[in-house]
């Protein structure tokens, strides 16, 4: 019986992506995601006149005449970190929830750099410590967005606890679970500090940055480690 060759490519041809490479480009999104975001607004908090990264929020950023940086930081961030929950899903067939809750994390991201916040704590110069109601509907929908954002994260950690501690991997099991505390406790501190809490106000932006830098730390790891178990 005749044996049909199928025709090689021509030279020169571009190959279809498998989908394993797919999966890797997506995972690789999430890699890029969290430092890109930290290092932007780190810059710009230390750049910025007037700004104190010490007690003001990240979303204030998006005030003032260089505010679309910021505002183009979330929305990056938010894209790679979509494209890292679908490589999520693909990478972790049996998971739902972990990819779930990090594309609400990307959403919110995405929100925030689409509608702007009101000022807080007295940034810009000028403006009150705090407003007694929403000055636009984008203020409004800023904190309407953002809040299941950060309902997510700690949720989303649990899960992944879960998860590692049914396949044995304890190490990152109990990475996993202590990122929900350490990112809840600060999330808790920095609200109340931005709601003008006397004891605290001076350090809200700390206390964001430390909760958004636990989080953010938590996804590049996570797609280190999985960028590095999928096949070449």
């Amino acid at each position: 019986m005749r044996t049909i060759t199928p025709p090689s490519p021509a030279p020169g041809a571009p190959m279809a992506d498998s989908p394993d490479r797919t999966t890797k480009r997506l995972l690789l999104c999430g890699a890029l995601a969290g430092p890109l975001f930290v290092v932007a607004f780190l810059v710009q908090g230390a750049v910025r006149a007037h700004y104190d990264p010490l007690r003001h929020p990240v979303s204030s950023l998006e005030l003032g005449e260089h505010g679309w940086i910021q505002a183009a930081n979330f929305i990056v961030a938010g894209l790679l970190t979509l494209a890292f929950a679908v490589g999520l899903r693909r990478a972790l067939k049996s998971s739902f929830w972990g990819p779930a809750l990090v594309g609400v994390w990307g959403l919110m991201l995405v929100g925030a750099g689409a509608f702007t916040t009101d000022p807080v704590s007295g940034y810009p110069p000028g403006t009150p410590d705090l407003l007694q109601e929403y000055s636009s509907r984008s203020a409004e929908l800023h904190d309407l967005i953002s809040l299941p954002g950060f309902v997510a994260v700690p949720v989303a950690c649990v899960v992944f606890a879960v998860r590692f501690a049914r396949t044995r991997e304890l190490g990152w099991a109990v990475y996993s679970a202590a990122s929900a505390v350490a990112f809840g406790a600060t999330f808790v501190l920095c609200t109340m500090a931005f709601a003008q809490n006397p004891s605290l106000v001076a350090y809200g932006g700390l206390f964001q940055r430390i909760a958004m830098t636990i989080w953010w730390a938590f996804l590049t790891l996570l797609a280190v480690r999985l960028v590095r178990r999928s096949p070449a």
